[in-house]
């Protein structure tokens, strides 16, 4: 039997080899040999900039946003404390002063 390593994405053992590069015929997903992808690395999430983001950390707007509903805007170089990493496309649960709760993305924020 070949000796193929299973699909990272789904656990596959039906992984086939096309040129350099590995197929899984089940999920559709395609990895190199040397390529490790792991669930862990998919679920960091980083800030304009690329620096990792956690819990507790103050990040700085560095667009001004418009608020839904709201003729209120977060302005360009507002600090923001304490913020909580959320699952999501959204995924900054944080609260701003003389605004309120808000939901971020994190492209629109750098580690302060």
């Amino acid at each position: 039997m070949s000796d193929l390593p299973n699909c990272p994405a789904c656990g596959s053992e039906y992984t086939y080899q096309d040129q350099d590069m590995f197929v899984c015929p089940e999920c559709a997903h395609e990895w190199q040999e040397g390529e490790n992808s792991t669930a862990a690395d998919e679920d960091v999430i980083r800030d304009s900039n690329g620096n990792v983001l956690e819990d507790g950390d103050t990040v700085t707007v560095i667009k001004d946003l418009k608020v839904k509903g709201s003729s209120a805007v977060v302005k360009v170089g507002t600090k923001v404390k304490n913020i909580r990493l959320v699952g999501g496309d959204h995924d900054i649960d944080c609260k701003i002063d003389g605004i309120g709760a808000m939901k971020l993305k994190s492209e629109f924020v750098k580690k302060a």
